[in-house]
């Protein structure tokens, strides 16, 4: 089905150079959340237990993991929308939390976007309610159109704008960017970059996390295990690092242990206990099963990493292929005007450039073919 999708270019904006610069009213402590063996389950369904980590003013942290091993349920929790069964919470000095569901916008339909900001914000003039609402791509006559009539991706916009504008310092964001067009992410992305708080957030937009995340937390095999980086640093060391553990700790019960992947840790070493407070040697030495998967895992790694590279040199020649054969319509097109045919220097100029694009364009047709076999 992706084969057949026609590929398009990104629509220009108009207004795409906006940019905001969101600082906290409000500067929190260092420590902005300690989280204590916490444990939690629905009757019988045990979702996670004995996990532990913390966050750390200006990082901005994102929650990965598998659909129903409970990350939105322990943003709930931090939330105090959620109970805990066991273990506790701690937030640190001046911390104020704000909350962002996407499916649970708290937005009034019959309000402009005018109203909206100015009515949970009393004490801001007309300019910064329009700067702001500008920093979002709303300027002109749209900032007095009604919240009802707005798409998603809008309402997103001014969901966030007024997150944005609160006293929070420690965002809490649920899939962010759950049904917001390209324009909202990116306004979302910059926005968050530039963000002096301090984030939390769920998502599964592989790119969105990569722009935006300083840290990863993935929530697999019942532990809460810690990268020090961003998307592309998780998919480097994720397939090695969980084989590890699975090798290291064998029949042990390590569920919700704390497991901290960084540089280090990426040349060998695996350390336990920075998160979860436990310590926990490394496999034992002649332990061939264990090696023999650490290499299969990082043979399975390589073949991905060719693979993605393999990938990205198609698309780039797709797209190569897609501009020349735009412009060679074009030329054709004003070939055939006849105010066109009467101007010699024209003519040969544009069949040059035809004759040039038509040789690059059998290359790129050879590279393609061997690309995609």
């Amino acid at each position: 089905m992706l084969d057949k999708i026609e590929r398009l270019e990104k629509p220009s904006e108009a207004r795409d150079d906006m940019r905001i610069t969101l600082t906290p009213s409000c500067i929190s402590g260092n420590d902005v959340m300690q989280v204590n063996s916490i444990g939690k389950s629905f009757g019988s369904e045990q979702l996670f237990k004995n996990i532990s980590f913390e966050i750390k003013r200006g990082e901005r942290v994102a929650i990965i993991g598998d659909n129903g091993t409970g990350k939105t349920t322990m943003l709930k929790i931090i939330n105090n929308m959620e109970t805990l069964d066991e273990g506790e919470i701690t937030l640190g000095v001046k911390v104020h939390i704000g909350y962002y569901d996407q499916e649970h916008q708290v937005l009034h339909n019959e309000k402009t976007l005018f109203e909206e900001l100015s009515d949970a914000y009393p004490t801001m003039n007309n300019t910064e309610i329009r700067n702001t609402l500008a920093a979002f791509l709303f300027t002109g006559d749209d900032v007095f159109k009604r919240i009802g009539d707005l798409s998603g991706g809008e309402k997103g916009r001014v969901s966030l704008a007024k997150l944005m504008l609160s006293d929070a310092n420690f965002l809490i964001l649920d899939e962010p960017t759950n049904h917001l067009d390209i324009t909202s992410k990116e306004i979302l992305e910059d926005a968050l970059c530039g963000y002096e708080g301090t984030v939390l957030y769920v998502s599964h937009d592989r790119y969105f996390i990569n722009r935006t995340a300083t840290r990863i937390l993935d929530l697999t095999h019942g532990q809460m295990v810690n990268y020090i980086g961003n998307y592309d640093y998780y998919i480097d060391h994720c397939e090695e690092q969980t084989a590890r553990v699975l090798a290291e700790n064998g029949n042990q019960s390590s569920f919700g242990r704390g497991i901290e992947i960084d540089s280090e840790t990426a040349a060998g070493k695996t350390s336990f206990g920075k998160l979860a407070g436990s310590s926990s040697s490394g496999p034992a030495s002649g332990d061939n099963k264990a090696v023999s998967g650490a290499a299969d895992w990082k043979a399975q790694k390589e073949e991905q990493a060719r693979k993605r590279k393999q990938e990205a040199a198609l698309k780039k020649c797709e797209e190569e292929i897609a501009k020349l054969e735009e412009r060679n319509e074009k030329i054709n097109e004003e070939l055939s005007d006849p105010a066109v045919a009467t101007d010699l220097a024209k003519v040969r100029k544009l069949s040059d450039e035809l004759s040039s694009n038509e040789e690059r364009l059998n290359t790129l047709y050879d590279e393609w073919g061997e690309l995609s076999e």
